[in-house]
């Protein structure tokens, strides 16, 4: 009887010292962390949705191929506490836009697609505006990974300076010569969009033509990469990359928790990691006290702070400043 008093006993004590298992998701998630009073607040972006979805969005490949690193930045460059992208580069509109990757684990073409975008702008004084396709990056980049199973950021830039990457707008929007072809599913209970499941489907073909209608033809709308290289993981050297050129592709581990964040500095709290996700880094600040990356991710406005996040700065957290990756455009 003693032994399985103990049993019972030892089971229960494993239990309250591994944390309660939670379920992804679930209104018990959002409550313990809110309760446990970290640096961000937790509540739902999604509603209506298969938890295979949600896995399925995480489609970076981590520790992957490294590009060489670009010429260390000397100490000596001043940054402020606090850098916006889009209040620096007021004239560059999609610095401000947040895209949607649908059923599909495209994020390491967005996040490279989105920050090649913001880059052709800056580095054209705003005189270049442009979608960069996530499509054509997502479907003709063989060297890139499997598609919407999966891909390296690394080899996104690299394809970019090798191949080029036509234009191409959100899914339906008919903007650019190769617009996203996935349709975004809805997150919440009502909506207009139809349901998110894991079922993403295959990866769209790769098609060496515009959509009818837009000029010029495919061949002809390519934009180029001079170059690109990785960013070395210290602070200071991804602050002066941005500073100096805009936004990078960052890549980190997600957690379950990760799902519900509102507002706030995000570190991990609780919930089991999910898998590598790719993202655009377009800024940094200090929120209470506490230093952030500020990024955009790509699960439409309704996730997070209207498509937006931070995540705690300076101690690698998640893998974050491991795998930093940018270019220069031609």
């Amino acid at each position: 009887m003693w032994r399985a008093a103990f049993l019972l006993l030892a089971a229960s004590l494993s239990v309250s010292l591994a944390r309660p298992r939670l379920q992804p998701l679930s209104n018990e998630m959002v409550n313990y962390i809110n309760k446990v009073n970290t640096t961000w607040k937790a509540g739902h972006n999604f509603h209506n949705v298969d938890y295979s979805y949600v896995k399925r969005l995480c489609g970076t490949m981590l520790k992957g191929p490294k590009l060489p690193n670009m010429v260390q930045y000397a100490g000596d460059m001043k940054l402020p506490k606090n850098f916006d992208s889009r209040e620096q580069w007021p004239n560059c509109p999609t610095l401000k836009e947040i895209r949607d990757q649908g059923s599909c684990g495209s994020c390491w073409a967005f996040g490279a697609a989105e920050a090649i975008s913001d880059r052709v702008c800056i580095h054209s004084n705003a005189k270049v505006s442009v979608e960069i396709s996530s499509e054509d990056l997502l479907t003709c980049c063989r060297g890139c990974g499997m598609g919407c199973n999966g891909g390296y950021p690394s080899a996104a830039w690299e394809f970019w300076t090798s191949e080029g990457l036509v234009s191409g707008g959100l899914y339906d929007s008919h903007i650019g010569c190769r617009p996203y072809t996935i349709a975004p599913c809805e997150h919440h209970v009502n909506g207009t969009r139809p349901p998110c499941t894991g079922e993403g489907g295959d990866t769209p073909e790769c098609t060496n033509q515009c959509e009818a209608g837009y000029t010029p033809a495919y061949k002809q709308d390519k934009h180029f990469g001079k170059r690109s290289y990785s960013v070395p993981s210290e602070t200071e050297q991804i602050q002066s990359e941005i500073y100096k050129n805009g936004p990078v592709e960052g890549a980190f581990t997600v957690f379950e928790d990760f799902l519900l964040y509102k507002t706030g500095v995000y570190q991990h709290v609780s919930g089991s990691a999910l898998g590598g996700h790719a993202i655009k880094v377009l800024g940094w600040g200090e929120e209470d006290g506490v230093p952030y990356w500020l990024c955009a991710n790509s699960w439409n406005t309704d996730w997070g702070n209207n498509g937006f996040f931070k995540i705690l700065r300076g101690e690698d957290h998640c893998g974050i400043e491991s795998e930093i990756v940018a270019g220069i455009p031609q």
